[in-house]
Formats: structure tokens, C-alpha cells, sequence
């Protein structure tokens, strides 16, 4: 049982005793951090330079004779406490003068001033305008180029929304009836190989029309094309993406941009596909062993411009018969490693949107303002990169490499540390019995060689 020992302004409770000696607790270490590994985070972000780069897309409208805080002090704040699992802005009054924080920033940790508060975040996110929005967005993208040595041969652009459920009255939030609630709608693309991230666009509570989505990614294509021309880019995606307009134009491309996206079933693709559904299930009631079937064939819409190749699979089993579509203009490919290795390999993208929105909590949209809300995601986003840039350049070949971000908060991040500001120095102290103290020491070694 726990019991109020006293009634100081720091309260001390009393917890059960160990070998008859008392257990006093009390919140007082003030030098003592539990988010020290988020010093590794700083030292990766010295290295890709994303939050400066963030931070300079922002205009600063301030009377800069009254800033306690720079726009890049505020970002780096934001992200940093988003990585470590706080996920709202509210969380800045408790974490302000956290000492591992205030030096990841770029403050003193015990003389240096507090970092900004709840009030200060609110202002930052409701201050920034559509124009930064459009430089932060096109940064992002711009980073992700810059993480490639050279141009790749190919490229995956992995495209799907996910609802963020609102519960206030934010701008264009809507109800949404496949998700039974209201909501907004963002749309995450990634690059299918290695699940960097690209950008994240915050859309109303409804899914777009096809042809907005269209036009989305067909301005993302043509910015990445300035700097890759000869790359193959894919895009991959669910039926939504099945555009008229995105295969249409990607068809008649220069450099021909490839795609392949699920399609929904209508009367003429079943009547295509009549045969291999008849002998899926007829194999299936002689042997009763579920049965597995794929075909292609050449297919056109009335509103396509040409036609285009569809696959199907068909499952027949106890449960039925389950029929579904992809269509593709990657003509060269096997129905079969088409749609197992080519469009099912797009479930990636949706443990990257977990990691996103459950692991960095990026579906907190409590702000009114929309573009607000849009702030939020990128910062969000920043996160992640942050986050995945850790994992797959330090962690690579550990066990670590391909953990969740859950588990690399818990294992690295929330690794404690006492802080003391000296004269000449500032020392840091891990725990001594840390489990990931050799990999983390390996880590630290490998950034500082870099910085030389």
C-alpha cells in the first residue's frame, strides 16, 4: 500500500518496506531524465539537417525583440517529444524544463532558459499559412530525394488514407460513413522499398475524389522527375487509386510511369474472368482443398482512354468464393508474381501508417484551424523520419532494424539519464546495467565519426 508520508510541497509517499526499511519515493530528481535516448535523435537529425530545413519554411512574423523561442527551437521541441511518445502539445508545460530536452534543442540544460510552454506550441501551430504549409510539404519531399547517393532505377510510391477521428468542431471535419464517425482523411505515401517516408497531406473527412488524388500525385511525380528523370516510378495502391485520370496520363508519359491498384468488380470483369472463377470452383468441390487461381486479361472502361491489363485472383474454399481485381500497366509481369509480389507487397505501407498514427500518435488533430491540423501532421511526419532514419542507418543489422517504433521508444528512447552542467562541460550519465548500452555506445561512436 502507498501512503502520504508528508504534506511537503514536493510530496513524499511511503511505499512498502524492503528488509524493514522504509521506502520513501518523491518526484525531486531534477537532474534525471527518462528520455535520454533522445540524444541520439539529436545527432541524427545534425546529420540530415531535417528539422533547420523544416524550420526555414516557416515565416516568422514576430516582433523578434520580445522571442524567448526560435521558430527551430519550437520544431525541434515538438518533434523530439513526439518521438519520445508525447504526443500533444499540452504535454510542453510538464516537459519544459526536462534537461535532456532543453539540450537536445540547443539550451544549457540547468542554466539555460525553459523551453516554450503549452500557450506558446498553440501559437506556433495556428501561426503558420498556407505558403508554409506548400514549402514544408515540398521540403519533406526534397529530403526524401536527398537520401538517395544517386538517382535509383525504380521507386514505389505507396499511396493510402487512414481516418483521424475528430472530436470537436475543427475545420472540414465530416462524417464519414465506412468509418462511422467524423473524421479527417490524410493521405500517407511512402517509397514501397525501403518505407521512407515521402509526405503526408491532411484531407476532409470524406475520401477525394479520384481525380483530385490524381492530381495530387501526379505534381509529386513531376517534382521527383526534375531530379530523377530516368527513374521508374510505380505507384501502388488500393481501388481508390484505380484514377482515370492518373492511368490515362501515366500511359501517355515521356518517361512512362508504371502503376498497379486493386479495382473493384463490376459484371463485365466477372464475365472475363468466368472460366478461371467455373474451374477454381470446380476443382474445389471435387478435392474440397481450398483452391488458389490467377488470370489476366485486357480490360477497358468506357471512360479509359485504352485498354488496360487486369488480373484476377480467385479463391475457392468452404467459405465461398472470394474474387478480387488489380489493374496494371506493367504488361511484362505474370498475373500470378503481379499481384502476390507486386500489389499485396503494398501491405508495408500500411504497418508504416501504424507506426505513424499509433506508435507517434499522429491522428491528435485537436486543433480547430485546419492548417493547424495540417502543422501537426507534418510534424508528425518529422518524426518518423527521424525515427526510421535511426532505425535503418544505426540499428542496421541488429534486432532492432526491423523492430516497431513502440519498441525502439521503450528499448532506446526511454533510456534514463542524469544530466549535470559544469563550467567547461556538460556530463551525461546512462544507467550502468542498461540493456541496449552496447548498441547505443556503438551508435553515439558511429555519429561522432561522421561529424569529423
Amino acid at each position: 500500500m502507498i501512503q502520504k508520508f508528508s504534506e511537503n510541497k514536493e510530496q513524499t509517499l511511503r511505499l512498502f518496506p524492503v528488509e524493514h526499511k522504509n521506502v520513501e519515493l518523491s518526484f525531486t530528481g531534477d537532474r534525471i531524465s527518462s528520455d535520454g535516448g533522445l540524444l541520439l535523435l539529436r545527432e541524427v537529425n545534425r546529420q540530415i539537417g531535417l528539422i533547420e530545413r523544416i524550420s526555414n519554411c516557416i515565416t516568422d512574423n514576430r516582433d523578434q525583440r520580445y522571442i524567448d523561442h526560435s521558430i527551430e527551437e519550437l520544431v525541434s521541441q515538438r518533434a523530439y517529444q513526439i518521438a519520445a511518445g508525447y504526443e500533444d502539445c499540452n504535454d510542453s508545460n510538464e516537459l519544459r524544463q526536462d534537461q535532456i530536452l532543453k539540450t537536445c534543442v540547443g539550451r544549457l540544460p540547468q542554466t539555460g532558459m525553459d523551453l516554450g510552454s503549452q500557450p506558446t506550441m498553440s501559437r506556433l501551430e495556428n501561426s503558420v499559412n498556407w505558403r508554409d504549409l506548400y514549402k514544408i510539404g515540398e521540403a519533406l519531399v526534397s529530403h526524401f530525394i536527398g537520401t538517395y547517393s544517386s538517382a535509383p532505377e525504380v521507386i514505389i510510391l505507396d499511396c493510402d488514407d487512414t481516418n483521424t477521428n475528430t472530436y470537436g468542431d475543427q475545420q472540414l471535419t465530416l462524417f464519414n460513413t465506412y468509418y462511422h464517425d467524423h473524421c479527417y482523411m490524410p493521405l500517407h505515401i511512402y517509397e514501397g522499398l525501403s518505407g521512407k517516408l515521402i509526405t503526408t497531406i491532411l484531407k476532409p473527412g470524406r475520401r477525394s475524389k479520384q481525380s483530385d488524388v490524381a492530381s495530387i500525385i501526379k505534381k509529386l511525380i513531376l517534382h521527383i522527375r526534375e531530379q530523377w528523370p530516368k527513374t521508374q516510378i510505380i505507384v501502388r495502391g488500393d481501388s481508390h487509386f484505380a484514377s482515370k485520370d492518373l492511368m490515362d496520363w501515366s500511359d501517355a508519359a515521356v518517361q512512362k510511369v508504371g502503376y498497379i491498384t486493386g479495382l473493384a468488380g463490376n459484371s463485365k470483369l466477372k464475365s472475363l474472368a468466368e472460366v478461371t472463377i467455373k474451374s477454381a470452383e470446380r476443382e474445389f468441390k471435387q478435392y474440397g482443398k481450398p483452391v488458389k487461381r490467377y488470370h489476366s486479361f485486357m480490360y477497358k472502361a468506357k471512360s479509359w482512354a485504352s485498354a488496360k491489363k487486369v488480373v484476377v485472383k480467385v479463391e475457392a474454399s468452404a467459405l465461398g468464393t472470394n474474387i478480387r481485381y488489380i489493374v496494371t500497366n506493367l504488361t511484362r509481369f505474370k498475373a500470378k508474381g503481379l499481384y502476390e509480389k507486386g500489389y499485396c507487397a503494398r501491405g508495408a505501407a500500411e504497418l508504416r501508417i501504424k507506426e505513424h498514427k499509433l506508435y507517434l500518435k499522429s491522428d491528435r488533430a485537436s486543433c480547430t484551424n485546419f492548417k493547424a491540423n495540417q502543422f501537426r501532421l507534418f510534424l508528425h511526419s518529422v518524426a518518423y523520419v527521424l525515427m526510421h532514419t535511426m532505425q535503418k542507418e544505426l540499428f542496421k543489422g541488429t534486432e532492432l532494424a526491423n523492430a516497431n517504433f513502440k519498441t525502439l521508444q521503450n528499448k532506446i528512447i526511454k533510456t534514463a539519464a542524469w544530466v549535470k552542467e559544469m563550467k567547461t562541460k556538460i556530463k551525461i550519465e546512462f544507467p550502468k546495467f542498461c540493456p541496449t548500452k552496447e548498441l547505443q555506445t556503438k551508435s553515439f561512436q558511429m555519429l561522432s565519426m561522421l561529424e569529423t
